[in-house]
């Protein structure tokens, strides 16, 4: 019995000893960080741009600063023109500093 597991060990020394097996754990770890880490980032980032692209007059957005308004006018130039409650203040702010959309159908 231990002389089979001296053999056995050798074996298995004789093995590892190859310098490209050294690199399998390397590469899993790399291969776990990009499909737990940075594709669904990457799925994060498309589905904000995708938002950002298809907003219109009327949607209900908050802003990254906590403000929640109604878009009044999109300019050509990046801005949003947000009506916010309670005195109906307009204020132009970049399209990218829209968070996310509160209510998608446009109110009239």
């Amino acid at each position: 019995m231990a002389q089979r597991l001296k053999v056995a060990l050798n074996l298995y020394i004789q093995q590892s000893s190859n310098p490209i097996i050294g690199f399998v754990p390397i590469l899993l770890i790399f291969a776990v960080f990009y499909f737990l880490l940075f594709l669904p980032m990457q799925r994060q980032k498309k589905k904000q741009q995708r938002m950002l692209r298809e907003l219109q007059h009327g949607n209900v957005v908050l802003t990254s600063g906590g403000l929640v308004g109604t878009i009044v006018a999109i300019n050509d130039d990046d801005t949003v023109v947000l009506r916010v409650k309670p005195d109906n203040v307009k204020l132009q702010v970049a399209r990218s500093a829209v968070a996310s959309l509160i209510s998608a159908e446009p109110k009239k």
